[in-house]
């Protein structure tokens, strides 16, 4: 009798595994075909491109790579902070919750031009 118990449990904790791991991809894989990647470049006193446009709810990359030397990136709005070096990708991902115009700028001092190193984020319906 144990030792049917203990088949019954490892057969349910199996299939309960496979059901987990088919949700976990088809969710994975429904995000992935509509979600927006944004590589911005960022190069002494600006950022490459320096307007985006992206969808309300509609999750987005931003793919974040300096040319020079370190830089910042911070979206205050979205709680957005990333520190951005030299040849290393860094990848932050969010979902835009709100509509409007929000700046992003440079929070890491890279010279004389430093204040003016900024770029918009618009959010559409």
């Amino acid at each position: 009798m144990k030792k049917i118990l203990t088949h019954a449990v490892l057969i349910t904790a199996s299939a309960g595994f496979f059901v987990q791991q088919t949700i976990i991809r088809s969710t994975a894989h429904e995000m992935r075909n509509d979600e927006q990647v944004v590589r911005i470049s960022a190069s002494t006193f600006e950022f490459n491109p320096g307007e985006i446009t992206v969808k309300k709810g509609v999750p987005v990359t931003l793919e974040l790579i300096s040319q020079d030397r370190h830089h910042g990136f911070k979206l205050p709005e979205f709680h957005l902070r990333a520190d951005i070096k030299p040849r290393v990708v860094e990848k932050v991902r969010f979902v835009p919750d709100k509509i409007g115009k929000f700046t992003f700028f440079c929070d890491v001092f890279c010279g004389d031009g430093h204040e003016d190193m900024s770029g918009t984020l618009t959010v559409i319906e």
